[in-house]
């Protein structure tokens, strides 16, 4: 059975460079085109990320659109999906355990003072500050995927008592996780939370979620890892959290605009940490993993594992 022919697709990353290994390991099953103008309609795979808006139009026969990653976002709002066209996201339980320890680090700095001790050698002062126990160090997580369950096992694992908000009731993971849900819920979760972690997609409803009245509701001192997608955040009501002291510090990972503008002012304030979206990535192997159990799938003429709900945006 000859190889099924898979379109890369992707306005701002050269795809055949990002995940090469990937590539390789299935070309007994896929054939990743050279020209993508060459028999369009022979095309039955789409791997992407961050496709053109009308990446989709000259591709009729797709059965499939794969991610290079968890998050599907850009492929789910591209104006030229079909709604019929199954979206594969990537999942990675690599991908989990590299964004857990990502967020403990982060947790366990807000915890044991770091950045104060940081300050501190700058100013060659030697002061020892008592960090709370991390019982005392209430985190909440937004979202409850597969990675939010293993930072909560993590978490607990340490001592951190752990809440979850999720959009509809969950009671899945690990045990000893506070579970809330739906309006109501955030309010409660938020109230009672030092450590805020976003771990949610971005979807039509948590686009420009964590603003001013959002950041009001933590308590102040509140911290915020912010790991989910730029979006979520308006960064000007961040900024102004930070600046009347309401909340702590923040760690920074993705951005509404990135690579994030030489002129912004997180690079310098004192209480902002910034990486360059670099908190987790999907492996190559697991790329690899999807995108050969999907053309099996596609063969079979079954859905592919791991499709997303397009309305729901995960």
């Amino acid at each position: 059975m000859p190889p099924l022919r898979c379109v890369l697709l992707s306005a701002t990353f050269d795809l055949r460079a990002l995940c090469p290994a990937a590539l390789d390991a299935v070309s007994d099953v896929i054939a990743f085109v050279d020209d993508p103008t060459e028999s369009p309609e022979t095309v039955q795979l789409a791997l992407a990320w961050q496709p053109a808006d009308d990446a989709l139009t000259r591709y009729p026969n797709l059965a499939a659109l794969c991610s290079v990653g968890a998050g599907v976002d850009s492929l789910v709002t591209c104006p030229s999906l079909r709604p019929d066209l199954p979206v594969v996201r990537v999942v990675d339980p690599d991908q989990a355990r590299a964004m857990s320890g990502f967020v403990l680090w982060h947790v366990i700095g807000h915890q044991r003072r770091f950045r104060t001790y940081a300050a501190n050698q700058r100013a060659r002062r030697w002061r020892y500050l008592a960090p709370p126990e991390p019982a005392a160090v209430p985190v909440g997580l937004l979202g409850y995927g597969k990675i939010g369950q293993r930072v909560a096992t993590d978490l607990m694992a340490l001592g951190f008592p752990v809440s979850a908000w999720s959009r509809t009731p969950r009671e899945d993971g690990p045990g000893g996780v506070t579970h809330h849900h739906g309006p109501d819920g955030l309010r409660a979760m938020l109230a009672g939370t030092e450590v805020l972690i976003n771990l949610l997609p971005l979807t039509r409803e948590t686009r420009g979620l964590i603003d001013a009245a959002f950041l009001r509701q933590l308590p102040r001192g509140a911290y915020l890892v912010q790991v989910g997608r730029g979006e979520h955040l308006v960064e000007a009501d961040l900024l102004g959290a930070l600046d009347s002291g309401h909340l702590s510090g923040a760690a920074l990972d993705v951005f509404a605009t990135e690579p994030l503008p030489e002129t912004h002012a997180f690079w310098e304030h004192p209480a902002v940490f910034v990486t360059p979206h670099e908190a987790c990535h999907a492996s190559e192997r697991a790329i690899a993993r999807t995108l050969r159990a999907t053309a099996e799938a596609v063969r079979s003429g079954r859905r592919p594992p791991d499709t997303v709900d397009t309305a729901r945006g995960y």
